[in-house]
């Protein structure tokens, strides 16, 4: 983590409601229903707070299923004809006195770092999101994530891929 930041569960106690990143489908996923769903054991949240204590960014990780035929041939090519278990990432956002800062990659690092480690346990076939618009799928294609076929709008990142970039040595 950056200096002065700290990377933790969402608890109760944290300040969501200050909490703008400029896409309010995001803002209210943390506001309304993060620690709700964390409660319910449908999602995690984790949040990074600054020095102050303020939340400069947060991700939620759940898990799911995708249908074989919404997977594209080649990943689905060896895989059995039913649904397949998915890692999900349900919400990323960073505070808009943050954005530029680099923090929106390093929390989707640390994300897709929990995913891994999560798959050694629980296996799964790919990374899933829904993007919000345009320039956050940008984003996620810089990462290697990929349209699904029929929705550019929802991403995937196979668990091949995700293996490779945590084994591979850095540069």
């Amino acid at each position: 983590m950056p200096a002065g930041f700290s990377l933790e569960p969402l608890q109760r106690s944290h300040p969501r409601r200050p909490f703008e990143c400029g896409q309010s489908e995001v803002n209210d996923g943390l506001h309304t229903r993060a620690l709700q769903h964390q409660n319910k054991r449908l999602s995690a949240t984790k949040i990074l707070l600054n020095q102050d204590g303020a939340i400069a960014g947060f991700y939620t990780l759940a898990t799911g299923q995708v249908d074989f035929g919404d997977l594209p041939s080649e990943l689905a090519r060896k895989l059995p004809r039913r649904a397949l278990p998915v890692a999900i990432l349900a919400w990323l956002g960073v505070s808009v006195a943050y954005q530029g800062q680099k923090l929106g990659d390093l929390l989707l690092a640390q994300a897709l770092r929990d995913c891994y480690e999560a798959g050694q346990t629980f296996a799964f076939v790919a990374v899933i999101l829904d993007c919000v618009e345009d320039r956050s799928r940008t984003f996620y294609q810089r990462w290697d994530f990929a349209e699904l076929p029929g929705n550019p709008y929802r991403l995937f990142l196979s668990s091949q891929t995700l293996t490779a970039m945590m084994t591979q040595p850095s540069e």
